[in-house]
């Protein structure tokens, strides 16, 4: 059985850090690759930064690049995304997700197989 649970969500003044964590157990967890999607209200889901299988190669999109680190542990099959530097416009659920591989880029919703169910991230301004 596959299971992909979310931590670490939160309210942070508008600057500040927060650090998600992501643990996959079962098929998730295989040598599978891992993303983060984040959806504001009203807006679609959004991928926001990936990694491959054995975390040797992250993407990202530029609204995060240079403030959001992606890492993997796969000893501890756990994913952490260590965001910085953090904007009001940042606020939205996180969501964990995994799939088989990434193609050098992040997929689309639909290309990923396994979701958590996601945790709230809040910047105030």
């Amino acid at each position: 059985q596959e299971h992909v649970v979310e931590s670490g969500g939160g309210l942070v003044q508008a600057g500040g850090s927060l650090a998600l964590s992501c643990a996959a157990s079962g098929a998730a967890s295989d040598g599978y690759a891992m993303g983060w999607f984040l959806q504001a209200p009203g807006k679609e889901r959004e991928g926001i930064s990936c990694i491959t299988s054995s975390g040797g190669r992250a993407w990202y999109i530029d609204s995060v690049k240079d403030r959001f680190t992606l890492s993997r542990d796969n000893a501890k099959k756990s994913l952490d995304l260590q965001m910085n530097s953090l904007k009001p416009e940042d606020t939205a659920m996180y969501y964990c997700a995994a799939c088989s591989s990434v193609p050098g880029y992040i997929l689309p919703v639909k290309g990923w197989a396994y979701w958590g169910q996601g945790t709230q991230v809040t910047v105030s301004s």
